[in-house]
């Protein structure tokens, strides 16, 4: 696959998914600019990664925050002459059981910031340099929680906003040779592992949120070098023609989310006719059952 020679910047990569994708793209011959909050997590990771000839470097601090973004870029082109990707495995976790009358303006707040500004600030940066030089990949991470199925309100909702964030980039983009996709991973991490989160999927099976068949798929994920190989797909020359596409990786399963046509209730031209009435849309909605 051509990804020999790339230089890939991986935002939240001192653990977990971001983790295993850099493990992955040293594989495949490329160089990666590692991040993470922690420097001593950081420095682990990256001496990890590098243990087997490997070419790593850190920039240490949360991903949300302005500036760190362009750290990682310009760390990419200090140590290794340029940067081809930029992938965004940063997040957390929302409280194990949040809801909507549990979570409070603090934390929701702290679920955009983890999820959705990370990938607005890699993004942001990436696009800066990857027009100038008309070539570029970018990879944010979403999830299957944007539907509503795995419950909680911040981490949904920030999810659901990097989808729609991706798709309007890459049709900005488009022109420019930069493509913008998201991976929604489905792996085995400090996210979805111990008791409390077994706890939280049981409750929402037993509620009916979540179906027999995805809880079985969440109680038990593969793990996360799993679906490194679809981020170090999408950041390859292979994947050249692909661009605002939404990914499922979860174990073995690739899955490829097509755009959701609208169902049409009711129509009338409205240049002749008077708005529907409340009773004239009931009538509509009941015709449609």
């Amino acid at each position: 696959m051509a990804t020999d020679d790339r230089v890939v910047v991986i935002g939240g990569s001192s653990r977990g998914i971001g983790l295993a994708v850099a493990h992955r793209l040293i594989a495949e011959g490329a160089s990666v600019v590692m991040n993470g909050r922690e420097q001593d997590v950081l420095d682990s990771a990256v001496a990890e990664v590098t243990a087997g000839g490997g070419r790593a470097v850190g920039v240490v601090g949360s991903l949300a925050r302005p500036g760190v973004a362009f750290a990682m870029l310009d760390a990419a082109r200090e140590h290794f002459g340029r940067v081809d990707g930029a992938v965004n495995c940063a997040g957390v976790a929302e409280p194990l059981g949040s809801s909507i009358l549990t979570i409070d303006s603090e934390e929701f707040a702290a679920q955009i910031d983890a999820h959705l500004v990370s990938a607005f600030e890699l993004t942001r940066a990436a696009a800066e340099v990857f027009v100038a030089q008309r070539h570029g990949s970018i990879v944010l991470s979403g999830s299957a929680a944007a539907s509503g199925m795995f419950g909680g309100t911040g981490y949904p909702a920030a999810k659901g906003g990097v989808a729609a964030l991706a798709s309007a980039v890459a049709a900005d983009l488009r022109s420019t040779g930069v493509r913008v996709n998201v991976v929604m991973p489905g792996a085995r991490t400090r996210l979805s592992t111990g008791p409390d989160y077994h706890a939280h999927i049981d409750d929402l099976r037993a509620r009916g949120v979540l179906d027999p068949g995805v809880h079985a798929m969440a109680a038990d994920p593969a793990p996360p070098d799993y679906v490194a190989a679809l981020y170090a797909y999408l950041v390859s020359d292979a994947a050249a023609d692909v661009t605002g596409e939404t990914f499922t990786a979860a174990g073995n399963v690739i899955g490829r989310h097509g755009p959701s046509p609208m169902s049409l209730i009711a129509y009338r031209d409205h240049t002749d006719t008077p708005p529907y009435t409340p009773d004239e849309i009931h009538a509509a909605f009941a015709d449609q059952a």
